[in-house]
């Protein structure tokens, strides 16, 4: 078998549920991504890279044409949508070491147009940096939290804002923080009602998500105005 009969795109993916097609580069060959991104140049097409090492970035034949970002290993190949109208989602990140996870739902919402705005390191552990803060994370629709340890920060936030807040738990922390498993016990049991949770390091998923809630309300918009 070629390494070019070893996937296939899903170029219709944004047709049908209105998100773009992704690539996961963990556990993929330098040979492979290279591979996908010639099909994608062929189709005109652009592609959203996760997971994307450094090592891995420098190894592919591409890798002039990625606009690649190294804190959240993400790279878009070929032109992303201009980014338009005001910031919707807020993006929050506990501390300095959950900004990877945070960066990386920044890009996958700047790839899909939308503009988002980043609070980091206001975690529960100096409260004030939070509370210097809520208002102007208020004022978003949609909170993204990413945070490890005891992951107490989503439910801060979830009994603060009135939006939507989609918890990102992440594998920072020492001993028993267990790669992530305390902060994903701690928010699938938080006890601020309504918060959406995603797997550990998601910071892919928790845009994704976002990204629906946003398509919802502006479908629920246009409806209205008819």
């Amino acid at each position: 078998m070629s390494v070019a009969e070893e996937f296939t795109l899903d170029f219709a993916r944004s047709e049908r549920i209105g998100l773009e097609e992704a690539i996961f580069c963990a556990g993929k060959s330098p040979e492979q991504i290279d591979a996908i991104l010639e099909s994608a140049r062929a189709r005109g097409a652009s592609l959203l890279l996760t997971r994307l090492d450094p090592e891995k970035r420098d190894r592919l034949d591409a890798a002039a044409r990625l606009d690649y970002c190294p804190v959240s290993r993400t790279a878009v190949f070929g032109e992303a949508p201009r980014i338009t109208g005001p910031a919707r989602v807020a993006v929050v990140a506990a501390g300095t070491s959950d900004v990877p996870v945070a960066r990386e739902a920044l890009r996958v919402l700047a790839y899909a147009g939308r503009a988002a705005a980043l609070f980091a390191d206001v975690g529960v552990a100096g409260l004030w940096r939070l509370t210097t803060r809520i208002e102007e994370i208020r004022a978003h629709p949609v909170v993204i939290v990413a945070a490890g340890m005891d992951a107490a920060l989503p439910s801060v936030v979830g009994g603060l804002v009135a939006g939507a807040v989609i918890a990102v738990p992440t594998s920072v922390g020492y001993g028993v923080a267990a790669g992530g498993r305390a902060a994903l016990d701690a928010v699938l049991a938080s006890c601020a009602p309504g918060i959406t949770v995603v797997n550990i390091d998601n910071g892919y998923g928790a845009a994704c998500a976002a990204l629906r809630l946003l398509h919802a309300a502006g479908r629920l918009a246009a409806e209205t105005e008819r």
